[in-house]
């Protein structure tokens, strides 16, 4: 059956995931911990940043989580007994943080100008706040061109549960089987496994080709790729 609608994870996949948030999670814990040394060191031990280098390791709950879990991880360290306020906290401080710096991987705005003009419908779907999500699409000029933007605060539930990709599929009348789900982490692809879409990797985040293959029915270098993967294999 045709593909009929493709649905894009969004950091690393969409935007590149250490020049749009390495700097925000720098201003975050800067904010969080002001002169307090000891709590800087806690903080970015808890996210895994490298404060040295001012980089999110790959090991990182940042990395395909949400930021009500950061903030579940940082509660008790800053002593907030309301990790749910934190967390809206938190998602206002990360989200100014990266807009201010989002950076695309290749030239989306190309590709999805063309995947539209094709006929696909196009999502994204992300573990990021749906606000976050579309005012980064907004910022890189690309919002006009998804038909939807499902963050994980959008209902929904959140990846790698497939609640996300089905309400997609639900709003617009599309089989699993006329659907694919391109991603960088194994909660896109545990995703797209469970909704029965399918499942192509790409290697613009943090995982290897050769991590994703198992997991994946197509994986490539990036987003780019993807026209060449739709016109020449066999989906």
């Amino acid at each position: 059956m045709a593909l009929r609608a493709l649905l894009f994870d969004k950091d690393g996949t969409l935007v590149d995931f250490a020049l749009t948030w390495n700097g925000a999670a720098a201003s975050v814990l800067a904010t969080l911990a002001g002169d307090d040394d000891g709590l800087h060191t806690r903080l970015a031990g808890i996210l895994h940043f490298d404060r040295a280098s001012a980089t999110i390791m790959p090991t990182s709950p940042f990395v395909g989580s949400t930021v009500d879990d950061i903030a579940v991880e940082f509660a008790p360290a800053l002593g907030d007994d309301d990790p749910e306020a934190l967390a809206v906290r938190l998602s206002a401080l990360f989200n100014a943080g990266a807009l201010a710096s989002v950076a695309p991987i290749g030239d989306p705005h190309s590709l999805l100008t063309l995947l539209k003009a094709e006929g696909y419908l196009l999502g994204i779907i992300t573990n990021d706040t749906e606000s976050g999500a579309r005012a980064q699409a907004e910022k890189l000029g690309l919002d006009h061109l998804f038909d939807a933007i499902i963050g994980y605060d959008s209902g929904h539930g959140r990846k790698p549960d497939p609640g996300q990709i089905h309400a997609f599929l639900d709003r617009f009348g599309v089989g699993p089987a006329e659907a694919a789900l391109i991603g960088d982490t194994m909660h896109d692809l545990d995703a797209a496994r469970a909704a029965g879409v399918l499942a192509i990797g790409v290697t613009s985040g943090y995982l290897s080709e050769e991590a994703m293959a198992p997991h994946a029915d197509h994986v490539i270098a990036s987003i780019m790729e993807l026209p060449d993967l739709l016109a020449h294999q066999a989906l």
